[in-house]
């Protein structure tokens, strides 16, 4: 694709003086200077073509490297072209030839003004280099224009000095041409393609890197894919393929050596974890979401489209913009920044490519220059564009890409740079059976997995089983990777890779690791029995290891859960080997028992915990332990035991191997819901909910279920019919996930005026619960919830009936919250004085229990009874507590259920003002004076036994409440005197 040669009017300008000067009698030497692919050579074939047009002879020669054999090579074929000198040749005399060649030059001049073009001088052999330096001296006072191109570049290995170095600056007219401008390079994308947006044309000027040569090139490739196609990222998206080629040329004409740093830093750069379209992947850690505490985090990228300050033109095209190619710190293995960032990133490339590094920063100083690398926000030069990148690497073998990455990976581990950086040079390089690369690997992906990065992690031991391996070790990395994938749902991928690795020679421990963890997997695939069976086979093989043949049997009970059927034929066959052999069982097997005891309404908190707290003194095998914590932390929070459950849940997930799939993890995160559900934390509940974390296509969770009844409570039903809908629950494998979100459909569908609905989804959610055993309230107070609903429906016996029960069970268990709720609804059915007695007594009882919507509830249902039993004033008393405290835990349904009910019995409302030191509750207010005191988070959670989760949730409300970003602002906001006011 030619066009018009752009920002070149200065050297036109100089040659056309220099052609009349010519024309005058009185030559001289203009010497046209610039880097590779600047246009040197269409610049002197217009010089050539005005000579000519011009009435000058033009004799014209581009010298070759293939010529240099020959003395006088280039001479030669400048003069050869003229037929009566083309037999002439020169002889054995240097100095003798010379002169004979002058003279035909001469004869030449005699018969009128000659323009001798040289292209590539520097490319000429060494006898027509002096002779042209000589003829420079001499066509002063001779109609001869002397013009040469001469490659002026700055490479690795320096060049020979220049042909100007010989000559008084009389002699000689230097032009030096310059990359062009982001004006002029948009000024040639646009006259080829007049409809491109600002975007396309900038992506199409970075990746020109100011080079006439490789701009050009790329808009011939493009011509079959105009905009809006996107600019290709990569060379195998172009054809015919003239940007590669011209790149390659660009590469050929500087040197091997600069040819190697070049693709040993396009090398670096592609092992660096940036993608076109997306922000870097660095080392950090990223926050993990509520499948811990609830809290959000996110990536960001940064791929749009900004002004570039360091450009040769930053005002001619405000899109030019680096298409989020910055190089990442850590991710590059450097830890400095500007000047001393570039030194850092030169002596990496030049201890991988063998280059001295004090070239290699001054090439990275040049091509800064040129256009062809940028700055980076960090100061570190790096490719103009990733298409740039991509073909400065295509000239490369696999194998010596392989090569490089891995140079530099060793390159890096010399230096002690991040073990991220080293790990992804690795991936790009072949396996080579070296410790080292093996042992980087490993590390790195223990740490991407530590920090929440499982996708890192995967790449890393995927790479690191390439590796010759032993059986035992091959058999931990392929446990590691397939726990890994299905933890990024790569599920299909997870899977194989851990059944393969159950079926290498390994240590017994190793082996149950593995079992646990493709047990796991297959159970998140709705596969109960097979993973049941896959235990229960390794198990037969441990008789000889009775404690991690505990701990298989231990697994088995807790994977049954998720199966009504397979779950009754673990508890019988565990509850059988405890009553004849309770040493089989083991303490983890034990809690279990104790769990299944509570569920089925047979056991007393009381008794549990104190149960379980003789477990827990006992020793446990590090491969039980954690079923034992996660046991006892959900079976504390059912009595509510709520700060000692998030201890044990902290504990227990601070032992979790990262790299390791094993049930109790999701089983300990799910605990950590239902304590913040039961305290009534619907904002971090919510908070802990993000879209993308939702599990898909094996039901809800049991986090979709909190949040549901989180949404219901806030009063955001639209939204919770949005998730209710996102299920179909018809097809849905039993499990007691299922059954949990029955419960929390129920109490939408009677929010949203639907009883019959409710009614159908509360006694499904029994039905499921009793065919499992789970007979007690602890787990899903449906007989409560349906009760309501038959009252509501006009049906007061069968509400009886299930509020009776209820509370039967309820005293089993006997702890404020499920006893007050089972009172409050019978009292509600029972009606008469003795409802009024039960109503009362569910206030009393829960106003000892953390769970504060029971109380809220019980409040408000005692008010109403009191209001219609003619006790206006009781019950006003009540209802206005009950809103109060409604306003401060953020339960607007109740809430506004309270102020119904306040209007229905002619009172009104005075609540504390939503803000101020007023608006605290008790804890709150508590944890805020410690915090303004100076005490530390951990120190006020040891102080007030508590976890430190609970400390920031109640500091974090505080600061809401009062207004306010900063500790030290809680003194003075915590002495205001509370505002009341009436509504």
């Amino acid at each position: 694709m030619n066009g018009p040669l752009r920002e070149r009017e200065d050297a036109h300008a100089l040659l056309a003086a220099e052609t009349e000067r010519a024309r005058a009698g009185a030559g001289r030497l203009v010497l046209l200077r610039g880097a590779s692919g600047t246009g040197r050579s269409a610049l002197l074939e217009a010089a050539a073509a005005h000579a000519a047009r011009l009435g000058l002879r033009v004799l014209r020669t581009r010298c070759s490297p293939e010529d240099t054999a020959l003395p006088f090579s280039s001479v030669l074929h400048l003069l050869g072209s003229v037929p009566e000198f083309a037999d002439f040749g020169p002889g054995g005399d240097d100095r003798g030839s010379a002169a004979r060649l002058w003279r035909v030059l001469r004869s030449y001049a005699d018969e009128g003004p000659v323009m001798v073009a040289v292209d590539d001088v520097h490319l000429a052999d060494e006898a027509s280099r002096r002779w042209f330096v000589e003829a420079a001296r001499r066509v002063d006072r001779l109609p001869v224009l002397l013009v040469a191109t001469e490659r002026s570049q700055y490479d690795i290995d320096p060049r020979p000095t220049g042909l100007s170095h010989a000559l008084s600056p009389s002699a000689v007219r230097t032009h030096t041409l310059a990359p062009l401008t982001g004006h002029a390079s948009a000024g040639l994308v646009r006259a080829a393609f007049p409809t491109a947006s600002e975007r396309w044309t900038a992506d199409c000027v970075r990746a020109g890197a100011g080079s006439p040569l490789l701009l050009r090139a790329l808009l011939d490739d493009l011509d079959g894919a105009p905009p809006p196609t996107a600019v290709p990222r990569t060379c195998a998206a172009l054809y015919p393929g003239s940007y590669p080629a011209a790149v390659s040329w660009w590469l050929d004409s500087a040197g091997p050596a600069t040819a190697e740093v070049a693709r040993t830093l396009a090398a670096l750069e592609t092992a660096s974890g940036t993608s076109p379209g997306s922000g870097p992947t660095t080392g950090r850690t990223a926050d993990k979401p509520m499948t811990s505490a609830p809290t959000t985090s996110g990536p960001t990228s940064s791929g749009s489209l900004t002004p570039d300050p360091t450009g040769p033109d930053p005002t001619a095209l405000h899109a030019l913009a680096p298409d989020a190619m910055a190089l990442d710190p850590v991710a590059a293995g450097l830890t400095v920044t500007d000047a001393s960032a570039t030194e850092a990133l030169a002596a990496l490339v030049a201890d991988a490519s063998g280059a001295d590094p004090a070239r290699v920063s001054g090439w990275f100083t040049a091509m800064t220059r040129l256009g062809v690398l940028r700055p980076d926000p960090d100061g570190r030069p790096r490719y103009a564009h990733p298409l740039l990148r991509d073909a400065v690497l295509s000239g490369w073998a696999t194998a010596r890409r392989q090569d490089a990455h891995r140079a530099v990976a060793q390159a890096m581990l010399r230096r002690g740079d991040h073990l991220d950086a080293v790990a992804r040079q690795l991936l790009g390089s072949a396996p080579a059976g070296l410790p080292w690369a093996l042992r980087v690997l490993r590390d790195a992906g223990s740490v991407a997995a530590r920090e929440s990065r499982p996708e890192d992690a995967v790449r890393y031991l995927r790479r690191a089983l390439q590796e010759p391996l032993p059986d035992d070790l091959r058999q931990r990395l392929l446990t590691e990777l397939g726990s890994l994938e299905y933890a990024s749902a790569d599920t299909p991928a997870g899977i194989p890779r851990l059944a393969e690795a159950l079926d290498l020679p390994a240590q017994p421990r190793d082996q149950v690791r593995t079992a646990i963890a493709l047990g796991t997997a297959l159970v998140g695939r709705g596969e109960v029995r097979t993973a049941v069976e896959v235990l229960r086979g390794l198990e037969a093989r441990l008789a000889a290891h009775p404690e991690l043949a505990r701990a298989l049997q231990t697994a088995s009970a807790l994977l049954s859960d998720q199966d009504q059927t397979v779950r009754r034929e673990a508890y019988r066959w565990l509850t059988d080997t405890a009553e004849r052999s309770p040493e089989l069982v083991g303490a983890s097997g034990q809690a279990l028992l104790v769990r299944y005891a509570a569920t089925a309404g047979d056991l007393p908190a009381r008794e549990a915990m104190r149960r379980l707290r003789t477990l827990l003194t006992e020793p446990a095998d590090p491969l039980a332990e954690p079923f034992l914590l996660g046991t006892a932390a959900a079976v504390a929070q059912w009595a509510d035991e709520l700060d000692e459950a998030e201890r044990l849940v902290e504990r227990g997930l601070a032992g979790q191997h990262p790299s390791l799939l094993h049930p109790m993890e999701q089983a300990l995160l799910d605990t950590r819901w239902d304590i913040a559900a039961a305290r009534g934390a619907y904002a971090t509940v919510l908070a802990g909910h993000p879209e993308a974390a939702r599990r898909t296509g094996t039901g809800p969770a049991n986090a979709d279920a909190h949040v549901l009844l989180a949404l219901v409570e806030t009063g955001r039903t639209a939204e919770a019919r949005r998730l209710a809908d996102t299920f179909d629950l018809r097809d849905t494998p039993d499990s007691w996930e299922l059954n949990r979100f029955l419960y929390a459909r129920g109490v939408l569908r009677f929010t949203e005026g639907d009883v019959a609905g409710a009614l159908h989804d509360f006694l499904e959610c029994g039905r499921r619960q009793s065919a499992r055993a789970v007979l007690s309230p602890v787990v899903t107070p449906w007989r409560s919830a349906a009760a309501e609903c038959r009252l509501a429906l006009g049906n007061p016996q069968e509400a009886l009936a299930l509020a009776t029960e209820e509370l039967r069970l309820a005293r089993v268990w006997n702890t404020p919250r499920t006893t007050g709720r089972a009172l409050r609804v019978l009292g509600r059915a029972t009606r008469g004085r003795r409802g009024l007695e039960l109503g009362e007594e569910a206030v009393a009882v829960l106003r000892d229990s953390p769970a504060e919507a029971e109380l809220v509830a019980s409040l408000l249902a005692h008010g109403v009874q009191l209001t219609a039993a003619g006790e206006r004033g009781r019950g006003r008393d009540h209802l206005r507590e009950g809103a109060e405290r409604a306003e401060r835990l953020g339960s607007v349904r109740l809430l506004t259920y309270a102020e119904h009910a306040l209007r229905s019995a002619g009172g009104r409302r005075t609540t504390p003002a939503h803000t101020g030191s007023g608006a605290l509750t008790g804890s709150e207010r508590r944890i805020a004076e410690l915090a303004a005191e100076g005490r530390t988070n951990t120190e006020i959670a040891k102080l007030l036994h508590v976890a430190r989760r609970t400390v920031e949730t109640h500091l974090t409300s505080a600061y809401r409440k009062l207004g306010i970003r900063r500790r030290g602002e809680l003194r003075g906001v915590l002495e205001e005197v509370p505002h009341h006011r009436a509504v």
